[in-house]
């Protein structure tokens, strides 16, 4: 009985992120039960871990405020305490610290995302000025080069030597700056340019704290992936997921079109070029047909 008990209180954790104050009432329903059977059955310790739970993922906190104590009440008023009445710790530690740690960590996360997303914008800006700095510096001396052999034909050969010259090293900063940029596009933003009627991409996860490298691989990826299924299959849903691992960044695409017509863009220069961008980061990358239609599947390392 008592492993039956185990196995219901730890079940509801599964959906916390869904339904999280749900779940976690549910754990402490079950933990009641378990401790009116067996009375050092630690059933209450899954119960206070949901309510953390609950306090990290809700958006609204005051519920899981109310919910807590009356539930820490309940139970001592039920189980019982060592000292026959709700000690004032009892309602601290289990009705007040999970709420006080679990808010405390959604805050934390918060703070990262909006650091990280400050600085996304800050490296924007500087690369924007780069480019700026970059571009109009050659182009003011390209300027002065045409210029002089206008006034003096008779140096233009070398004017012109020059032009070509400023011309390739322009070419290549602005390109390497521009692949920066790209890298850093948000993902939901080419989704939804690709997005149309009679199809809907979804998008969850996001290249925002990523090194760069991997957040350039990632968007290409998810940018060619979807390309593809928009061009080569009749696909009415498209799936975009990125999720972060201990070491490493999931990269998912998936459709429900057709995978013979996606097929025929296995051997293109742009899936060839995925493979070869996840083979240089020393990744995996999968791309084949699904139960569904099509899927492409990538695993990129990610070094600090």
């Amino acid at each position: 009985m008592i492993v039956l008990l185990s196995a219901a209180v730890c079940l509801p954790l599964l959906f916390v992120r869904r339904v999280p104050l749900t779940a976690a009432l549910v754990t402490g329903v079950v933990a009641m039960v378990g401790t009116g059977i067996d009375v050092g059955w630690p059933g209450r310790l899954v119960a206070v871990a949901g309510f953390c739970l609950a306090a990290f993922h809700r958006h609204t906190l005051w519920p899981v405020l109310v919910a807590t104590p009356v539930w820490t009440f309940v139970f001592a008023t039920l189980a019982g305490s060592q000292s026959g009445v709700l000690p004032v710790t009892d309602l601290v530690i289990m009705g007040m610290a999970p709420v006080a740690v679990g808010y405390g960590l959604r805050l934390q996360r918060e703070r990262s995302a909006q650091s990280a997303r400050i600085a996304m914008a800050e490296d924007r800006a500087r690369l924007a000025r780069d480019v700026h700095d970059s571009v109009g510096h050659h182009l003011t001396a390209i300027k002065l080069q045409a210029t002089a052999a206008r006034r003096v034909p008779a140096g233009a050969d070398r004017a012109l030597t020059t032009i070509t010259d400023i011309s390739a090293t322009a070419l290549t900063e602005v390109r390497g700056l521009v692949g920066e940029l790209r890298a850093q596009e948000d993902i939901s933003a080419l989704a939804e340019r690709l997005s149309g009627p009679g199809r809907r991409i979804t998008t969850r996860g996001s290249v925002l704290g990523l090194p760069p490298t991997v957040a350039h691989t990632a968007y290409r990826i998810v940018q060619e992936a979807l390309t593809n299924a928009v061009r080569h299959s009749a696909a009415t849903e498209i799936e975009v997921r990125l999720e972060r691992e201990r070491r490493q960044l999931a990269v998912l695409v998936s459709d429900n079109g057709s995978g013979a017509a996606a097929a025929a863009a296995t051997d293109g220069n742009g899936l060839r070029g995925i493979r070869e961008r996840v083979a240089r980061l020393g990744g995996f990358v999968h791309i084949g047909p699904s139960e569904s239609g099509w899927r492409v599947e990538a695993r990129l390392p990610v070094r600090r």
